[in-house]
């Protein structure tokens, strides 16, 4: 089950699907699926994991044992690759908040957001090989951009679970926050994010634009009227 709740401007798509760890079954992509759709127009994007147990554990072997062909894993792993490309390029920032243990496909799921916040006690690895597969939902190829290709060979290769402050000294965290507060930190984040600006910044720092197109995302917001109330209550202040 995939719960939508639509906080002003920001958007917080929840995996809920506790008795299962969170873990992604064919039904949950398709409802992933629906849940971007719904979630356009937002501000700010948030994907997190029911309970406090879990973010996302990897995928549901349970339901996914009944895929025994080369045809049929190739289908599984390129309808979730799609949902998770879908995160990676969703039109505004995209933070995966963290909530829990984020293993094997969770761990994809987690590097497909543009920023992941993290509970101080969860754990993150990359976990695939320990079932004799890979990663195939993109987080290999994510991994190696956040880390550098060696450390995701060690890391995924070697099937590492990393604290969540380890996590963040390698750059695959980017803010680790206390247990107690940190619904209210991610949620704060997001707010935060939830603007014209940061699109616009996701835009830049996210993809690899010419200078031109660099100069045009900056030459929109000069010309909006948020820019020029924001320089009037600037001077006003002055």
């Amino acid at each position: 089950m995939i719960d939508l709740e639509l906080d002003g401007d920001v958007a917080v798509i929840t995996i809920n699907r506790p008795h299962a760890r969170n873990a992604i079954a064919l039904a949950t992509m398709a409802e992933l699926e629906k849940a971007l759709d719904a979630a356009a127009g937002c501000g700010a994007l948030v994907i997190t994991g029911a309970g406090d147990r879990a973010f996302v554990s990897g995928g549901d072997l349970k339901e996914l044992a009944t895929i025994r062909t080369v045809e049929e894993a190739t289908g599984m792993a390129l309808r979730m690759r799609h949902v998770c490309d879908r995160l990676a390029t969703f039109p505004v920032p995209v933070i995966a908040a963290l909530n829990g243990h984020a293993l094997g496909g969770g761990a994809e799921v987690a590097v497909a957001a543009d920023i992941r916040v993290a509970a101080d006690d969860i754990k993150i690895g990359f976990t695939q090989t320990t079932l004799a597969i890979m990663p195939a939902w993109g987080g290999a190829e994510r991994l190696a951009t956040l880390v550098g290709p060696g450390r995701a060979l060690l890391l995924a290769g070697a099937g590492t679970l990393l604290s969540a402050a380890e996590a963040e000294r390698l750059g695959l965290v980017d803010r680790v926050l206390p247990r107690a507060s940190f619904a209210e930190g991610w949620r704060g984040l997001a707010r935060s994010l939830a603007g014209r600006p940061a699109q616009a910044v996701k835009r830049v720092t996210m993809g690899s634009p010419t200078p031109a197109e660099a100069a045009r995302a900056f030459a929109d917001l000069w010309v909006a009227d948020e820019h020029w109330q924001a320089v009037e209550r600037a001077t006003r202040r002055d």
